[in-house]
Parts: C-alpha cells; sequence; structure tokens
C-alpha cells in the first residue's frame, strides 16, 4: 500500500483554510494526529479523502510551503473598513465556477455571432450618480412603480433578475457551492462579486443572504458591470467604504432603487420613524437600513440620529429569525442563472457541447436532472 510523506504544516494549513471544527475533523481522521508528528503517513487514498473534506485541490498538499491564495479578481470587502483576511475556500470555488461559466459563455456568445453589449464600461468614477442610475433602470426597464405593486420581496427579486438576464446579464443566485448543499455560502464573508466582460457580463448573488439584501447587492454589482470593473462585495448601502470604486456602486445602487425624488416625495417626517421605514421598505421593497441610509441622504436624519437608528434597527433585525431562501433560489437553473442554462442546454441538445461538459458546467450528474433543468426553462426534449 503506497503512502506518501506530507509536510505538518500543509496538512495544519489546510485545516485552518476549511474552518472546519478541528475534533470533528480529527474524528473523521483518527490518525490525522499521527501524520502531523510525523509518527505515520497516510495512503493516497487517504490524503485524498483530507483533501475532499478540507475542500483543498490534492496538489497542494504535496507542496513545500502552503500557498498564499488570492481571489482572483479584485477584492474590495471590508470588516470596519479593514481589508478581510484570507478568502475561504468556498468563496474562492464560487468565483472559479463562474469564471469557467462565464468561459463557456463567451465561446458560445462568439460561435453565435452575439454583439458585445455596449453597457459594460459605459460609465465612469467620474459620471453623475442619479444620471447613471437613471441609464440604468431605463435599460432594465426597471419601473419603481411596478414594484411597488409587487405582493413579496421575492416577486420584486425574481422581476429584477429577469430584466438582468434579459439585457444579457448572467445572474447566479446561490446559497451554497455549486450544487453543494453542505457547502454553505456565508453572506457575512460576502454578498456577491461581478466578473466583467462584454461578451459574457456575469453577476453572482450570495442567496444565503435576504431578499432584500439581495436587491442591494444585484444593483450594487450591476453598478460595477457599467464601471466594466470585477470585484468580490460586501455591499451595504449603510457603509461609506473607502475605496472609491465601491463607494460609487453603492450610490448607484442606492439611487437604482430608491430614487432620492421619490423619498423626498414619500418621506413622512411627522410619523415615527419605525413606521416610516417599514413603509418605505415595503414599497420600494428593499432592507430597512437601505431606507434608514436614504432619508438620511434626503436629509430627514442628521449623522448622528441616522447612526443611532442604524444600530438600533441591525440589532432589531439580528433577533429576527433567518427566514428560508424559498425554492425559486433552490433551482439549478437559479443556481446557474437561466440565460445561462438556456444557452447551455440548446448547444447540448445541438451536440454542440457534451453531457459531460454539461453535468459539470450546472453541477449535477443525472440525465434526468438535465431534463428537470430544460423543462423548466422551456426546452423540450
Amino acid at each position: 500500500m503506497m503512502r506518501v510523506e506530507i509536510k505538518p504544516k500543509l496538512l495544519r494549513w489546510a485545516q485552518e483554510r476549511s474552518g472546519l471544527d478541528p475534533a470533528a475533523l480529527a474524528h473523521r481522521f483518527p490518525q490525522l494526529d499521527t501524520w502531523e508528528r510525523c509518527e505515520s503517513r497516510p495512503t493516497l487514498k487517504q490524503l485524498e479523502s483530507f483533501a475532499k473534506a478540507t475542500h483543498t485541490p490534492v496538489g497542494y498538499l504535496f507542496l513545500q510551503e502552503p500557498p498564499v491564495e488570492r481571489i482572483p479578481i479584485p477584492d474590495f470587502r471590508t470588516v470596519g473598513n479593514e481589508r478581510v483576511g484570507r478568502p475561504s475556500p468556498d468563496l474562492l470555488d464560487a468565483v472559479y465556477i463562474c469564471q469557467q461559466r462565464q468561459e463557456w459563455y463567451r465561446d458560445f456568445a462568439r460561435y453565435e455571432g452575439e454583439d458585445p453589449v455596449p453597457f459594460v464600461g459605459a460609465a465612469h468614477l467620474n459620471d453623475d450618480v442619479e444620471a447613471t442610475a437613471a441609464t440604468i433602470r431605463r435599460e432594465l426597464g426597471f419601473d419603481v412603480e411596478e414594484r411597488r405593486q409587487m405582493p413579496t420581496w421575492t416577486d420584486a427579486l425574481r422581476r429584477f433578475i429577469e430584466q438582468a438576464d434579459r439585457l444579457g446579464v448572467l445572474v447566479m443566485v446561490s446559497g451554497v457551492v455549486g450544487s453543494n448543499n453542505r457547502r454553505k455560502l456565508d453572506p457575512h464573508e460576502f454578498r456577491g462579486f461581478a466578473l466583467a466582460d462584454r461578451l459574457a457580463p456575469l453577476v453572482f448573488i450570495n442567496g444565503a443572504d435576504t431578499k432584500a439584501a439581495q436587491m442591494f447587492t444585484l444593483a450594487h454589482e450591476l453598478a460595477h458591470i457599467w464601471l466594466g470593473l470585477s470585484a468580490v462585495s460586501d455591499a451595504q448601502a449603510s457603509q461609506v467604504p473607502e475605496h472609491e470604486v465601491e463607494r460609487w456602486c453603492n450610490r448607484v445602487a442606492a439611487e437604482l432603487l430608491v430614487p432620492l425624488a421619490v423619498v423626498r416625495a414619500e418621506y413622512e417626517p411627522r410619523k415615527p420613524l419605525g413606521e416610516e421605514i417599514n413603509r418605505l421598505a415595503r414599497r420600494f421593497k428593499v432592507s430597512t437600513l437601505v431606507v434608514l441610509r436614504r432619508i438620511h441622504d434626503v436629509g430627514g436624519l442628521t449623522q448622528d440620529q441616522f447612526w443611532r437608528a442604524y444600530r438600533e434597527e441591525l440589532q432589531r433585525l439580528r433577533a429576527m429569525p433567518a427566514g428560508s431562501g424559498g425554492d425559486f433560489y433552490l433551482t439549478l437553473s437559479a443556481r446557474a442563472g437561466k440565460r445561462f442554462a438556456r444557452a447551455l442546454v440548446v448547444s447540448t441538445l445541438e451536440g454542440r457541447s457534451s453531457f459531460t461538459e454539461a453535468f459539470r458546467l450546472l453541477g449535477f450528474k443525472k440525465m434526468a436532472t438535465f431534463r428537470e433543468v430544460a423543462h423548466s426553462l422551456g426546452i423540450g426534449i
């Protein structure tokens, strides 16, 4: 039985990187302690199992030193205005999966003779925020009054995604890595990211976040697409990021979702603040924190009043039980994005892509699931 020599620091690095409970990992691999002390060596099969359990590429474990992993796109996430540390394997793999899908769709678009979409890179940081938001709203067909009539945040978000998809943006919403329901994404680590491309612009939204938060994330990442700048973000309307790009994208997103002119006309300062933020949140289908920020932006709250109200509202929201993601966000077509899934299914049925490639990019292994996805997209087999 072949055994392999692995440096103990690589094993420890993989454990720390995974974020898994050390006791649970030790229970799963009883010899892990002896491997780390070099008293025994794992078999290749055992090492592969360990790599899979810690979501580590097995080749990394044969290196001389632990690698320094970086997200392959600009990272604008901050916590308390400080840069976030090492990215988790879940975040890295979510980005890699989307990059693979984007590469496939770019080739598909070229084959189909599709023209580059004109809005990628159409905006600049010195552009007027209100004018830019109005342009994005017009291009999307995003009607503030239409959103008012929608009964739920889920309906409003679904409509928002459909509008971006129709415009040519690959929108992918998932709360897990690929289709692995055991690898849940943490919205406290990241809320979304944008992969700018003239043929295959892509936005990923962390589906583990609330629907109201996802509305803002999609708007924020669309602003990144309009700038033509890829990035992973922790989009929050209440924050004023240090990075100029994030500040501009936050402002555009807030104006896109909650236009200042409408807030000025509809905000009733004589009413209790709690009632008003809840009413306006339902009206715009955004989070109460976004509404608080916009009330501050129109002069309804001073800086001190805003932060006091923000902290109180944040505490209230954290005390509330977490809501369900809803069946819509558990479907494969939503996870992979309807535009992408539709193109891949059609390409596969026409014989231009293999079923093996389709299964890999969509994240499943069964033909029955492929048929289910095709049916959900209105494609008969």
